[in-house]
């Protein structure tokens, strides 16, 4: 759990940490990690608010109705979709789509029937892309792991079956010209009644529950019939007793969560990795500390945060760090930071931002060979200890490249190509610093860009 400033590369950390597990899993094919960037929250939020019995409400009072098990559906809506978008798109030739779910045919073919039922419902739960209709792709899916679901449509065969010997019996009763009684009819009637009884039961209680959990689940939008088909697809058997979200608590999302787990588990990664970062940038929080205290508190819960086989990053806005201060003890007993690898600040000293100035250039260089350095660029008079103290007043790599892109400017306007100066001066360097210092001091009290 980190907080640090803006600028200071929590960013930056978080795609460093992107391309670290995608190399790790093409080196580990039995270790991967399945990563989940949980760092766009405008869909979620958006649908959220929407979804509150008042949508005119003002954002504050909206996001203290944010509860924990919306942070996991959200987080399981992630995880979900990118892995059935892996499997809908994976290639017979066994070249993964997606770098970073890299499966292959084989992979998928290790799944139990009973994983396969699992990762359908997940599906049907949390599945969410406009790239294709959710009920094409569902049945897509199935037929990528090979479920079979015909034993679920008995009592559709049943109704049916039933039909058709009413119209039989129908017809019987029409060549032996008794139709003008009432009996043929009243026969008819209790059979179709009988044949189709239990599709109907069955439908309806699916339709009461796909209700309930497009009711419960806050963060996604939920087409209730199709819900109510994709889980009549499903035999009645294999889906009895399974969890649904269907309830205003956070155990059946727990259940979901090691559902998700045992299958990536199957395929070859047995750790999630979890990354959270642009907390601030919804629009519905728009850079507020309160708003982003009420939608990140809930998921400050010991239980959530140490789940077996998940890993979090939390990559946050130092204004939230300030709140931890005034919050009471019922709060710490239920986060435990005692027990979280909990970084106050994100800071950079001179001499880091020193080093990251002579990455930057190297990476900038004509060739590989090429070694130029950041103190290239100033007149020997400045020592490098000036330099340093100077850099360390920056803080973070933001204003580290902004200023130097000011001072660069600043001292080509100096000088003409007739009589160019490949060295920065002194008065350079402090003048272009003491008006960048300003701007940064009216930018720390929100009246600047920085």
């Amino acid at each position: 759990m980190v907080f640090g400033e803006k600028g200071s590369g929590k960013t930056a950390l978080r795609l460093q940490i992107v391309d670290h597990l995608e190399r790790h899993n093409r080196a580990n094919a039995d270790r991967r990690v399945f990563i989940i960037e949980y760092d766009d929250f405008t869909p979620f939020l958006d649908c959220f608010r929407e979804r509150l019995r008042f949508a005119n409400w003002r954002p504050e009072r909206a996001l203290e109705q944010w509860r924990l098990w919306d942070h996991i559906d959200a987080i399981l809506s992630l995880g979900t979709t990118r892995l059935v978008e892996a499997i809908v798109n994976a290639k017979s030739s066994g070249e993964p789509t997606d770098p970073a779910v890299p499966l292959k045919p084989d992979d998928i073919g290790r799944l139990s029937r009973l994983q396969k039922r699992d990762l359908l419902l997940l599906a049907a739960f949390y599945d969410h892309t406009h790239a294709m209709p959710k009920m094409q792709r569902w049945h897509l899916l199935r037929r990528k792991l090979r479920y079979s679901a015909l034993l679920a449509q008995w009592d559709r065969g049943l109704g049916v079956l039933v039909t058709l010997v009413a119209f039989a019996g129908l017809a019987y009763f029409w060549k032996r010209e008794t139709m003008s009684t009432w009996t043929p009819w009243v026969i008819c009637l209790l059979g179709l009644l009988t044949g189709w009884g239990p599709w109907l039961w069955r439908n309806a209680r699916l339709l009461w529950r796909a209700w309930q959990v497009s009711r419960q689940v806050r963060v996604i939008e939920y087409l209730r019939n199709t819900l109510r088909r994709i889980l009549a697809a499903i035999p009645a058997g294999e889906l009895a007793g399974q969890p649904m979200p269907s309830r205003d608590r956070s155990d059946d999302r727990y259940e979901l969560l090691t559902k998700l787990q045992a299958i990536l588990r199957t395929l070859g990664f047995p750790g999630i990795m979890v990354l959270v970062d642009r907390v601030d940038e919804p629009h519905l929080i728009n850079g507020s500390a309160d708003r982003m205290r009420d939608f990140l508190w809930p998921m400050f819960d010991n239980k959530f945060l140490k789940h077996p086989g998940i890993g979090f990053k939390l990559l946050l806005p130092i204004e939230v760090s300030f709140h931890l201060a005034r919050e009471d003890k019922e709060f710490y007993e239920r986060s435990r930071f005692d027990k979280q690898n909990l970084i106050r600040s994100l800071e950079w000293t001179g001499q880091s931002l020193y080093d990251v100035a002579n990455d930057r250039i190297r990476a900038c260089a004509a060739s590989e060979t090429a070694q130029p350095k950041f103190r290239d660029l100033f007149d020997d008079s400045i020592t490098d200890a000036e330099l340093i103290a100077t850099l360390d007043r920056l803080r973070v790599p933001r204003h580290l490249f902004k200023f130097t892109h000011r001072l660069l400017v600043e001292h080509c306007n100096r000088f003409t190509e007739d009589q160019p100066s490949w060295k920065i001066s002194r008065e350079t360097l402090q003048s272009v610093f003491v008006l960048y210092q300003r701007d940064l001091e009216a930018f720390d009290r929100g009246m600047g860009t920085g």
